[in-house]
């Protein structure tokens, strides 16, 4: 296992399945979940060392939190047969799932194929390596011009082809900002984008003033909170006010939301604190 994985023992980590499976059992008033149309959801990455030990019982605890959505960031060695009954299971649906754009190079019917067992709406290109990226701003319109393309593919088959962002988007390449490329030269029909609230501040952009220049294009969140210092932080708990920013969620476009979190010392306060967090945003 990972240092970051090492204060989290194997038998806590199956006390903790266990306690989840008991709070799944309760009846619905004395659980988090709450049955809206909105759903606050969780981005697996956030447990990525929880998924390595067993896919399962990480999966039995988000439900016990009260998550009813989940995006994958990897099946680990799972099968999608297996995935989807695991998620039947637990009565959870996975409206999105990352997919590393090496797996859209080779196949992207591959990729829908995927999507399709397990019900996903969206198939996401989560990152791009710093050799994906490249030197020019040619290697943004060359993928625009593929996501175009993967998108069109994917759209016959009723799903969705997305973008995630992280900072190095924001930042100008040839006098040209990256994120505005792809965004310009992809049609809203073919292409949406997940927007991870975080990055966009870390870079200081303003999502407001994306919602209002591209309306619409922005169908999925990433709910991630930022500290004083910039740092991450557990979602309410930070200085990125969420509350403004899903006042325009219906200008944004936003469908589904993921709480997450890249590192974490304490991963089950901060699926629970964003789990509430969020929560109480949406049923304002």
């Amino acid at each position: 296992m990972s240092n970051q994985i090492s204060a989290l023992t194997r038998r806590r980590f199956l006390k903790l399945s266990s306690a989840a499976a008991a709070l799944t059992a309760m009846p619905l008033s004395l659980s988090f979940a709450a049955a809206t149309k909105a759903q606050a959801g969780l981005q697996l990455y956030t447990l990525r060392e929880w998924m390595t030990v067993s896919v399962p019982g990480t999966l039995k605890l988000v439900a016990g939190v009260g998550y009813k959505e989940v995006e994958f960031a990897g099946y680990f060695g799972h099968s999608a047969k297996t995935i989807s009954t695991l998620l039947k299971e637990e009565g959870i649906s996975a409206p999105s799932a990352h997919m590393p754009l090496t797996d859209f190079q080779k196949s992207v019917n591959q990729v829908i194929d995927t999507a399709k067992q397990l019900g996903h709406k969206y198939v996401v290109i989560p990152y791009l390596t710093p050799e994906q990226r490249g030197p020019s701003i040619d290697v943004y319109k060359q993928l625009a011009e593929n996501m175009q393309r993967w998108g069109e593919a994917c759209r016959k088959e009723n799903i969705t082809l997305a973008y995630h962002n992280h900072d190095f988007e924001f930042n100008k390449t040839d006098g040209e900002i990256p994120f505005d490329v792809l965004l310009n030269n992809t049609d809203a029909n073919n292409v949406s984008f997940e927007l991870d609230l975080y990055w966009v501040v870390k870079a200081r952009h303003d999502p407001l003033t994306l919602f209002k220049q591209h309306p619409g294009r922005f169908k999925l969140f990433h709910v991630k909170d930022m500290d004083k210092q910039g740092n991450f932080a557990d979602v309410g708990t930070g200085i990125i006010d969420f509350a403004e920013i899903f006042d325009h969620a219906q200008q944004a476009g936003v469908e589904h939301q993921f709480v997450e979190r890249d590192q974490t010392q304490d991963k089950l306060a901060t699926i629970t604190q964003g789990y509430q967090a969020l929560e109480k945003i949406l049923r304002r």
